[in-house]
């Protein structure tokens, strides 16, 4: 048993104690380390206000009476929806070749890299207009790509494959660079162990790499398909016709002026927003589920 003073230096060493775990964090104090975050959130908090501001402002002085009224426009819904599929179908083709030319480049060093790292990057440099009169160039008609194509009943010209090409072209760096990056964070040691104890690159690809590369390659499709949703400039020149979302809004501000292709922007962000939300709960819930198991 210990006596009164035995019982005070305890007693006095465990709050001495409990005020230093308190205080401190890792060797650094709380204060600290409290104000160290809010001076990076303050910094950081600019960009994301300079964001915010524009939408906000267009939001506010956007006619909602006209933005309801384009909810039942089919004009609008039909450049919407095909807004999504096309930057989808052009993201779906990106993610079957770039995954196995993105794995490449992580994995292998070779004399040029940087030069075909630089070509990949091409699309993020130049004018989107620039890219437009480039692929049109490629798949027109008197190409051989496009005298092709128009052989096998294919239009790229004022067509949807035409929007599907535009998309592709400036989308393509967008999924590459991510899947790259995240093919370099998977260790070359797990796969060099499965494939010594008899596992084949087909099982270790699939079974190993891609799952803990899939949070890179994730945001990699989404951002592809955001860019792809997003373009107007390489898609205009190849495709006016059908008209995407962008271009329609663009038709409108020329036509009739900004109070009737404001709402129409409206509803393209709106739906951008509830699609980004939903594909990143989506991901975050199979990184959660992932490592739960």
């Amino acid at each position: 048993m210990f006596g009164k003073e035995e019982r005070s230096v305890v007693i006095r060493g465990r709050l001495l104690f409990f005020m230093e775990a308190a205080f401190f964090s890792g060797g650094i104090p709380l204060g600290r380390k409290f104000r160290e975050r809010w001076f990076m959130l303050l910094m950081g908090s600019f960009l994301v206000i300079y964001i915010i501001w524009p939408l906000a402002g267009m939001f506010y002085r956007a006619d909602w009476s006209l933005v309801a009224s384009t909810t039942r426009d089919n004009v609008v819904i039909g450049a919407l929806w095909r807004s999504i599929w096309t930057a989808a179908a052009a993201t779906g083709v990106i993610a079957i070749f770039g995954t196995p030319l993105a794995y490449f480049l992580a994995r292998q060093d070779f004399r040029g890299k940087s030069v075909l790292e630089a070509i990949i990057d091409v699309p993020i440099m130049v004018p989107h207009t620039v890219a437009g009169i480039a692929v049109l160039m490629a798949f027109s008609p008197r190409a051989p790509l496009g005298a092709l194509l128009v052989s096998a009943g294919l239009s790229p010209v004022n067509s949807h494959l035409g929007i599907i090409l535009a998309c592709m072209f400036v989308s393509i760096p967008f999924y590459v660079d991510s899947a790259r990056d995240a093919f370099y964070g998977v260790s070359p040691r797990l796969e060099n162990v499965s494939r010594t104890l008899g596992a084949t690159f087909p099982h270790v690809f699939f079974r190993i790499t891609l799952p803990l590369a899939k949070k890179g390659l994730m945001s990699g499709l989404i951002m592809s398909w955001a860019r792809g949703v997003s373009e107007f400039g390489a898609i205009v020149i190849i495709a006016y016709h059908p008209m995407v979302a962008p271009t329609l809004i663009y038709d409108r501000f020329a036509t009739f002026g900004l109070k009737y292709s404001t709402p129409v922007a409206v509803q393209l962000i709106l739906v951008c927003l509830g699609m980004f939300i939903l594909l990143r709960v989506l991901v975050a819930g199979k990184r959660t589920e992932g490592a739960g198991n």
